[in-house]
């Protein structure tokens, strides 16, 4: 019998699209409301996930989106990182 993977889904946080982890970018909050880029979405924490587009980055920061998930305040220096991910 074939092993079946199983596919995580996300909603990305610009558009509101269910996706494929693997396809998106993580943001996690630590406990101690420390922010980061999850590259290999396994840090412990609260996290958020957004498209790997700037479409989707620059709805997220408009709406603010990332803050209402995270339930924090979101620096624009982060934004700027998540947009050179998606670039990278």
């Amino acid at each position: 019998m074939p092993v079946e993977s199983k596919v995580r889904l996300r909603k990305c946080v610009g558009c509101n699209e269910m996706k494929d982890q693997k396809d998106l970018i993580r943001l996690v909050r630590y406990s101690d409301g420390t922010l980061e880029i999850d590259p290999d979405h396994k840090k412990n924490g609260r996290g958020a996930y957004v498209c790997r587009n700037r479409l989707c980055i620059e709805n997220a920061e408009k709406r603010k989106s990332f803050e209402r998930s995270l339930k924090c305040r979101i620096d624009s220096k982060l934004y700027e990182d998540l947009l050179k991910e998606c670039e990278g």
